[in-house]
């Protein structure tokens, strides 16, 4: 198995960065296979998402509804509302795997891996991308 772990800056905001063309060179001239993408952090996950069309924004509006900042969480350590960010792996999985053939992420049209952190907390997130031939 090939690894490689990398950092990126995801700012004071909530955000979903797009992160398909750094998975997308990791796996570029591998073959066939498996790529594992994870997060670890516990404020963060991974989604398969159309990006550009707004569905980025709409589902952390959605987040932003489901978990709002201002429900009484037990976990209040960090800024108001971080609770709410310690509940996201629940509904947004800290990993995908994506079949690779030819080098190839399997993705459909419009799908991109997306990094979710609505956590204004933490200025840099890091990834780690896992290949596995076959």
């Amino acid at each position: 198995m090939d690894s490689e772990l990398f950092e990126l800056e995801t700012g004071s905001r909530p955000v979903a960065l797009d992160i398909t063309d750094r998975v997308a060179g990791f796996v570029a001239e591998r073959g066939d296979g498996i790529v594992q993408v994870f997060c670890p952090h516990a404020t963060a996950g991974l989604a398969l998402l159309e990006t550009g069309a707004g569905s980025d924004d709409d589902l952390l509006d959605l987040i932003d509804q489901m978990l709002p900042p201002d429900f009484p969480y037990r976990h209040r350590h960090g800024s108001p509302g971080h609770g709410a960010d310690h509940v996201l792996p629940a509904f947004i999985a800290p990993s995908v795997t994506i079949p690779v053939l030819a080098g190839r992420m399997q993705l459909g049209t419009w799908q991109s891996v997306v990094l979710v952190d609505p956590n204004g907390d933490n200025l840099r997130r890091s990834v780690r991308m896992s290949f596995l031939s076959g």
